[in-house]
């Protein structure tokens, strides 16, 4: 009872909770961008190959460790000084933000679709800049102790986020809803950068200060040296990064597939805006906060390699439980039940993955670092899932989750190898991956 009084209080404490509500501003745009833009564009008659190609929006994520060094580097005139380097960009990028989902919102797909791309593009590109700046401030306001447990409520924060911006704007929009429409339902969640800037004023400014000085080609010279280069080599100098790099692309990658064709393959098969709702944005939710919080206490009890392993096979046998939801036709129960499995493991295998990104990231070049990390896990689900509306009208809906779940394999395969060479550490630290001596010692972490 102690241990779970103490483990409940882990959790509440300030940066832990700072973190959550970093979480849902982090976590809303994506969703808004992904899911519920799909659902809207199947709502309104665009094809579904349309729609696999609509997720290439999400390029600028994959290439965000470009201008990550600015986020480092670079202190905003006046406004740093006054919030912080974190802060102060934080608070820019996130009013733009907001401005920017109005104006998508606005934007007429059946008509205006350039104009809809454009603003999706500008979307994706300020909430990718958004997620530099805030998992650089959470890795910075964590303790080594926190990490695991800031890293877990975020996970919970970033699914509320999805939640909101998934159930409650379709709610908003649908005429089983309150029936605004989709620009103001759009506009009404763009509200959601709030939490963040909220948090941010609470826990203060983060460990990063920028020096602005004169502009000369020495110091042009040394902010590229110092924010550009030493990152990138920092990282690659280590044991098995390349090996890190190909683990990191894979391991999400038949998961996000299918997910980002979830919508659609409701809309096909019958379910109503309620059922979507209540089953994958409600049930979905519960499962992935129940799996986020005992995240913390599982990479304690069983280490993260073996979570990671059991989490990526379990997420590939809930594909083939999609599988079976498409072949049987309308079943709530079923889809309620893929739903739930997929959601409770896919928050347990993130939740530790992005403890071990967050492990990874050295504090001197927090930002830069883990978005260079996140920026390639982010490269299979833009670009390996954008022509999934043509995987699934050749393979049928069956078929394209069996292949999904196939999708797997090679994550898992490369975890293996890491296993072997002894680059999965159980034990993260914020300031690196632990170099061992030997693979075994890589292994004898907590």
């Amino acid at each position: 009872m102690s241990g779970t009084a103490s483990t409940i209080r882990s959790y509440l404490k300030p940066a832990p909770l700072g973190a959550f509500l970093l979480g849902i501003s982090s976590g809303f745009p994506l969703t808004l961008l992904l899911a519920t833009m799909s659902y809207w564009l199947s709502k309104v008659g665009i094809d579904k190959k349309t729609i696999g190609f609509a997720f290439a929006l999400g390029t600028p994520y994959t290439l965000k460790f470009l201008w990550a060094p600015l986020i480092d580097g670079i202190a905003l005139p006046g406004l740093s000084r006054l919030f912080g380097q974190r802060r102060a960009w934080l608070f820019v990028v996130q009013a733009l933000l907001a401005v920017a989902l109005i104006q998508l919102g606005g934007s007429d797909p059946n008509h205006h679709i350039a104009r809809f791309a454009l603003w999706g593009v500008i979307v994706a590109f300020l909430s990718a800049t958004q997620d530099i700046v805030i998992d650089a401030y959470r890795i910075e306001i964590l303790s080594d102790e926190e990490l695991a447990q800031g890293t877990a409520t975020n996970q919970v924060g970033y699914r509320t986020g999805n939640l909101l911006a998934g159930a409650g704007t379709i709610w908003l929009a649908s005429s089983e809803g309150a029936a605004l429409g989709w620009p103001s339902a759009y506009a009404i969640t763009a509200a959601l950068v709030l939490p963040g800037a909220l948090a941010a004023l609470w826990l203060g400014p983060g460990k990063r200060t920028a020096v602005r000085e004169p502009f000369s080609l020495a110091g042009f010279a040394h902010f590229l040296k110092h924010n550009v280069a030493e990152p990138f080599l920092d990282f690659f100098q280590r044991p098995g990064a390349v090996l890190i790099l190909l683990f990191v692309l894979t391991y999400k990658l038949g998961d996000a597939v299918g997910q980002n064709m979830l919508s659609p393959m409701v809309v096909a098969q019958g379910f109503s805006d309620t059922d979507y709702i209540a089953i994958n944005k409600l049930v979905g939710f519960w499962a992935l906060v129940i799996g986020s919080l005992i995240a913390g206490g599982l990479i304690a009890r069983f280490g993260m390699s073996r979570l990671l392993f059991g989490a990526g096979i379990i997420m590939a046998g809930a594909n083939l439980m999609f599988a079976t939801v498409a072949a049987i036709g309308h079943s709530v129960a079923m889809l309620t039940l893929a739903v739930g499995t997929e959601n409770l493991f896919a928050a347990i295998s993130l939740t530790v993955f992005a403890t071990y990104l967050s492990g990874l990231s050295s504090t001197a070049f927090t930002a830069t670092q883990y978005a260079l990390l996140s920026s390639v896990a982010s490269i299979g689900r833009t670009f390996a899932t954008t022509p999934s509306g043509y995987a699934a009208s050749a393979f049928g809906w069956v078929g394209f989750y069996v292949f999904c779940a196939c999708l797997a394999i090679p994550g898992l395969f490369f975890l293996w190898m890491m296993q072997r060479a002894g680059f999965v550490v159980e034990s993260v630290r914020q300031t690196g991956v632990e170099e061992p001596d030997t693979p075994a010692a890589a292994h004898s972490g907590s």
